[in-house]
């Protein structure tokens, strides 16, 4: 144990100035992730803007239970579930087969064009690219010109207002914006794989196919497992910026996410010890379902972040 410590000290010592290149990450992530976890006892208050917090009463779980019992808040669970399991069980594995399939592209150039379009989209704030999407779904808008000149109906229709349709735009617009960017993880997974393997493959004669399930599927599973895994942990995370810009006051009761919900509540009402009660809550469902999904895919796969 001691031998193995001082070869550690030693390539620390080594590698300092690569070493010392996580000094800044480190920096930013104790001062805007640790030192702000201290204003969760707010929650536990009846903290008011106007004086100290220290000096608020404490209510115990007094704001616990009234979330627990508040039918908006129930809604907004719903909204967010709905939402974000679409996006897992239909969106997680779209970034995946656009990875295998850039991946057997032999054009380099044409291969690296099309990463370049697919990672655009990413790059621009959803305040914009919301808006683009209001004018795609709108009257007269592009998704109504496809859908008739389909045949699949027969008049414009304001998919926006109509609440029955918002999962499925979230749904759609995010996988429009984030599917190149989500996949660069697997594309560098992948560039990672020993050629040898391929060449090998090909000798035995599998094909196109069989090489691409048997050596590059297999080869990125412990990164999908641990994507994944992360995914389910945030299930109760919403893209806040994206519903945002989408929501209005006709599809509000299929769109208000847990994210707007605690938004509304802390900073539209005021509530700040309410919605820092939620927010709260919300972390630990989170870090058990983290554990939960962890546990599953040790079982399942062998694979796990911890």
């Amino acid at each position: 144990m001691a031998q193995h410590k001082s070869g550690t000290m030693k390539t620390f010592f080594r590698q300092w100035q690569l070493q010392s290149m996580v000094i800044p990450g480190i920096v930013w992530m104790f001062i805007f992730c640790y030192i702000p976890m201290f204003w969760l006892i707010i929650g536990f208050m009846d903290y008011s803007i106007a004086k100290p917090m220290l000096e608020s009463p404490f209510v115990g779980l007094k704001h616990f239970e009234e979330f627990w019992t508040d039918d908006r808040f129930w809604r907004s669970i719903r909204n967010t579930l709905g939402m974000s399991s679409i996006k897992l069980f239909l969106g997680f594995g779209i970034p995946i087969v656009f990875a295998l399939l850039l991946n057997e592209i032999r054009s380099i150039r044409f291969k690296r064009t099309v990463q370049t379009i697919s990672y655009l989209p990413h790059f621009i704030a959803w305040t914009i690219f919301g808006g683009i999407m209001l004018s795609w779904l709108g009257e007269g808008g592009v998704i109504n010109q496809l859908m008739i000149g389909l045949g699949l109906q027969e008049r414009e229709i304001l998919y926006n207002s109509d609440p029955k349709y918002f999962w499925w735009i979230t749904f759609f617009s995010d996988t429009l914006k984030e599917t190149g960017w989500s996949a660069i993880i697997y594309i560098a997974t992948i560039a990672g794989i020993d050629p040898a393997l391929y060449e090998a493959a090909e000798l035995d004669g599998a094909n196109r196919w069989q090489r691409m399930w048997h050596i590059t599927v297999q080869s990125i599973r412990p990164t999908i497992a641990i994507l994944f895994i992360l995914a389910v942990a945030g299930i109760l995370g919403s893209n806040f910026d994206q519903v945002f810009m989408l929501k209005n006051n006709m599809n509000m009761k299929m769109a208000e996410s847990l994210d707007l919900y605690i938004y509304n509540m802390g900073l539209v009402s005021g509530r700040h010890s309410f919605s820092t009660a939620v927010l709260f809550a919300r972390s630990i469902v989170a870090l058990a379902l983290l554990f939960m999904a962890n546990y599953a895919s040790k079982k399942l796969s062998g694979d796990g972040i911890f």
